[in-house]
């Protein structure tokens, strides 16, 4: 068999239907051995794969070690991946909890493949494969165990499953997996998030099971990545907010948009690729400083963005040190008048309320006359401002020896 795949139109019509797994032995008969392009049988993404993995692996009945990464690797790899692992805690906890009446793993990679978590189940004597697969450190990638859904991931950034014998080697065709992407906010694979099964298929969709976890993960990874950008958080409907379903911005100090979360995307387009474009009044009809005033409302209120699509937002600084401007606005004094909430269908772009512009242009002038407002609210007792602000008395003394400077 050459590299080159012949055309897939001289392979034989189907004339029954056939099971998955009939499917898939007749696609690696077709590629493997006749040299066709199998499409049809099975998925875009698994033909793919097995390209890619002809170039590097001849014999698909190789035994493939699943060695873990070298100690000095495994340990820099964590330390890089403190905040994806952080982020995902809480929700790795919550789906092993609703997979707990299964036989199914749940595991992350980093962005190469090399696996960070994975659950430690009791059925793993009696699953051979992912008894020796499943562990930390083991580098999990395309290149080194071939087909599977986490390695296409990695190698595409794109969500995908990969069932029995789409696995390119013989010795994972027992082995089920959906896996998808969490991108992290400068928009590159920031690490994978995997669901298998070893023995079966499983008895749920588990790609929308593990796609809604991943954007769960990539959401709260954004958040907390954000340094000092002005969190938007926003939907045409305010009970999709906090859920994952809801759209994420990220607004820099120079009033462009930073970062934008999937659902956002679709809200208000892609962003454009040079930084210069994207400025937030054009993209979303709001200003930096309206945006601002928004951030003095604990609940979701009402807008109305560039397209006219009327949405619900909810707007949140933090600062690059952690302090939390949200708490800290509701005890401080402060000139900028508030935003006004009105319907978005009786609202356009261009009657937003008459209030005086806030003076801070940027969000760091923002910042701190926010810190210097809520030191004198609190008379210069430094205690109480870092307590109302969230943070220590250090972080507020290295604050002001910043201002100063």
């Amino acid at each position: 068999m050459t590299h080159a795949l012949r055309s897939g139109a001289h392979a034989p019509r189907q004339l029954f239907s056939t099971t998955p797994a009939q499917r898939v032995a007749m696609a690696r008969q077709q590629f493997f051995e006749e040299g066709l392009r199998p499409s049809g049988l099975v998925g875009e993404a698994v033909i793919q794969s097995w390209m890619r993995c002809r170039r590097t692996h001849a014999d698909t009945r190789h035994p493939v070690a699943f060695d873990a990464v070298t100690p000095s690797r495994l340990h820099a790899t964590l330390g890089r991946n403190r905040e994806l692992l952080a982020a995902a805690q809480a929700d790795l906890q919550a789906m092993e909890a609703a997979l707990a009446g299964t036989d199914c793993r749940v595991l992350l990679t980093d962005g190469d493949g090399v696996m960070l978590h994975v659950t430690h189940h009791p059925m793993a004597p009696r699953q051979p494969v992912l008894h020796r697969t499943a562990r930390v450190g083991v580098n999990i990638a395309e290149h080194v165990v071939g087909t599977t859904a986490p390695g296409i991931v990695a190698s595409t950034g794109q969500a995908c499953t990969v069932s029995g014998a789409e696995h390119y080697f013989e010795v994972l065709h027992e082995v089920h997996c959906a896996a998808a992407p969490i991108r992290d906010v400068h928009g590159r694979l920031a690490g994978v998030l995997d669901l298998s099964v070893e023995g079966q298929r499983f008895g749920f969709d588990a790609g929308s099971m593990v796609g809604l976890y991943a954007t769960t993960i990539e959401n709260r990874l954004l958040q907390a990545q954000s340094g000092a950008h002005l969190v938007l958080r926003f939907q045409a409907s305010p009970a999709l907010l906090g859920t994952p379903l809801e759209a994420l911005a990220g607004i820099a100090a120079d009033g462009t948009v930073a970062w934008l979360n999937d659902a956002g995307a679709r809200l208000i387009g892609r962003l454009p690729a040079q930084a210069g474009e994207r400025r937030v009044d054009e993209l979303l009809g709001h200003d930096l400083p309206s945006l601002l005033r928004l951030g003095r409302r604990e609940a979701a209120q009402p807008i109305r963005l560039a397209s006219g699509l009327g949405v619900w937002m909810q707007a949140r600084l933090r600062a690059a040190d952690g302090i939390d401007f949200r708490h800290a606005v509701a005890a401080a004094p402060t000139s900028c008048a508030p935003a006004a909430a009105h319907d978005p269908a009786q609202s356009n772009t261009d009657d937003e309320p008459m209030n005086p512009p806030c003076s801070a242009e940027t969000l760091r002038e923002h910042s701190r006359k926010l810190v210097a407002e809520t030191l004198d609210a609190h008379g210069g007792n430094v205690s109480r401002a870092a307590r109302q602000l969230g943070i220590s008395r250090g972080t507020l003394y290295r604050r002001l020896r910043g201002m100063e400077s």
